[in-house]
Order: C-alpha cells, then structure tokens, then sequence
C-alpha cells in the first residue's frame, strides 16, 4: 500500500486503466468465460474503492491477483454449496421443492455465511474450504498455504465459528 494514506479518484482510475484488461484475462482463463471474469474483476475493484486503499504501482498486479484469488475461492464456494443443497434436494425419496420462502432463507443464510468468512483473513477462508470443500488434511492444508498445523487450526476454529450462527438456518 501506499504509505497507508487514503488512494484519490486518480489512483483509482490509474490502476483500473493499467490493469482492468489484464486481470479480466487472468480471471477468464480461470473461469473458463468472459461473463464471469468481468463480474469478479469489477468485485475486485469494488473491494479496493470499500478499503480506499491502492497497492503501490510496484505490487499491483500481485495484489489483485491475491484479491481476486480470495474471490475465486469464495465463488467456487457458494457454487458448490447451492450445487449440494441442489443435489441433496434432487436424492431424497419424495421430490421436495422448497417453498418459495425457504429457498430465500436458505438463500439469505447462505449469504450471511458468505459475508462471515468474507470478513476472515484470506487464510483463515482458504483453510476452512480446502478442509470442508476439498477434504483435505490439516497438514496438506499448512503446506498448501504455508503455515503451520497450529495456524491451520486456529483458521478453521476462526471460520467454524464465524459460520456457527448462521448453520441452523441452512436446509430445507
């Protein structure tokens, strides 16, 4: 960042020009579509113009890739979640359509434990969904992101915790 202080419009505008065209691209080949990549691209922005900070000119792709990467993570996220919930909906014995006020709940919850993790550190986010959504181990989790087993605990501890008050309210 930029000695701490507040970024101006200019700032903002600069990096938006220097580098908007780049991470659409990073981001499409990530997701595999132009629709997307815009959309968490123009999130990535959005999320920098909330902090009223800018990277340094020198650190800024790194930066929003970082940011980018997070909401990479979170989208695939909540894609999978609402693509179980789906699932578990399709694979009970009696079809069950969720009424309309259900799906909202679920819906709204989802969004509350979303904004929940969102407010973690990012590693406190990577390691609670490479444990749940990927099944992996606490130590393959510490050396994915570089930590130790002890952080990677107290990350997950963090993440349980910040979905805890929202787990009741998910399901049909």
């Amino acid at each position: 960042m930029d000695n701490g202080a507040f970024a101006s419009k200019e700032q903002f505008e600069k990096l938006y020009v220097d580098h908007h065209r780049w991470l659409c691209s990073l981001l499409r080949r990530k997701l595999g579509n132009s629709v997307d990549a815009a959309d968490l691209a123009h999130d990535v922005y959005l999320n920098l113009i909330r902090k009223g900070r800018v990277p340094s000119t020198e650190n800024s792709r790194s930066h929003l890739t970082q940011i980018a990467k997070g909401m990479l993570i979170d989208l695939y996220r909540r894609r999978h979640l609402e693509a179980s919930h789906l699932e578990g909906l399709m694979q009970q014995a009696e079809p069950l359509v969720p009424s309309e006020e259900v799906r909202a709940l679920a819906s709204e919850t989802l969004s509350q434990i979303d904004v929940a993790l969102h407010n973690k550190p990012l590693k406190a986010r990577e390691a609670l969904l490479l444990c749940k959504l990927h099944g992996m181990g606490h130590r393959d989790i510490a050396a994915e992101l570089k930590v130790s087993v002890s952080s990677v605990e107290k990350y997950i501890a963090a993440g349980l915790r910040a979905c805890h008050p929202f787990a009741s309210g998910v399901g049909p």
